[in-house]
């Protein structure tokens, strides 16, 4: 009787370890299961549970608002003496028989002896070396200073090619009419397309001169293309009119247009 009891109980024993070890087991390969699912999603697989979301490249900052610093307000647009004095159809001088009182004759080349206002004529006398230097050109004064008087008898009553008394640049001592020395295209449409009409487009500006009437501009200004007709209004203006694109002084101003008069 006791030797059964031994038997059965060793029966027992050994169920209950075979059972445990089972149990160990299966803990054992459910971990190392999960570890596996877990490392084969990080490494390979969508990486949707190992990783962290991606970022957003962060947006390009806008560059910076150009800022306009040219101050419009330097000189007087409307002061007959000022340089920037704008002279059209809408704007005549006031008063309209003006004389300035620093002219001094311009010592250039010349067809009838021009008078300009002191820092007009110097920038001229510069300008004109300065093509005679850098391009063998030589250029010449057609017309500079006309007095009221003067432009009442050049006055010839086509409104698009010649200006009112009273109402010519002229008469400002800032403007000259420009040709070539040897009188090629002299104040004709063509001598924008001479050597020297070209030089003074591009060139110009860096004495302070504008091509005051250029050729798609006859609604804006009134008058019809003069590749001759340059106006002082200095170094400052004139550099910033190139660096904006504006190519006349109403435009760059915000005044009104002046194909007729008012």
């Amino acid at each position: 009787m006791q030797r059964r009891r031994l038997v059965i109980a060793a029966s027992l024993s050994a169920v209950l370890i075979a059972g445990s070890v089972a149990v160990v087991g299966a803990v054992v390969g459910a971990e190392a299961s999960g570890g596996a699912a877990s490392t084969g999603s990080g490494a390979g697989g969508d990486g949707a549970a190992g990783t962290e979301p991606t970022r957003p490249a962060p947006d390009t900052a806008p560059p910076p608002a150009s800022v306009d610093t040219f101050d419009r307000s330097a000189h007087s647009i409307d002061d007959p003496a000022s340089i920037w004095v704008v002279v059209d159809k809408l704007r005549p001088l006031n008063p309209q028989d003006h004389e300035p009182v620093d002219l001094v004759e311009v010592p250039v080349a010349h067809t009838w002896e021009p008078l300009l206002r002191q820092e007009a004529s110097d920038a001229v006398v510069a300008m004109f070396q300065a093509a005679l230097d850098e391009a063998g050109l030589e250029l010449a004064s057609n017309s500079a200073y006309r007095s009221y008087s003067a432009q009442e008898s050049v006055y010839d009553g086509d409104d698009l090619t010649t200006a009112r008394p009273g109402f010519s640049e002229h008469q400002t001592g800032l403007a000259i009419d420009i040709g070539a020395a040897s009188g090629d295209c002299s104040l004709a449409t063509c001598f924008g397309e001479t050597a020297e009409g070209i030089w003074l487009r591009d060139n110009a500006w860096r004495f302070g001169f504008i091509l005051r009437y250029p050729p798609d501009k006859t609604p804006v200004t009134g008058y019809e293309f003069e590749p001759w007709h340059y106006r002082y209004v200095g170094v400052d203006l004139a550099t910033e009119m190139r660096e904006t694109g504006f190519t006349t002084l109403e435009e760059f101003f915000g005044l009104p247009a002046a194909p007729e008069y008012g």
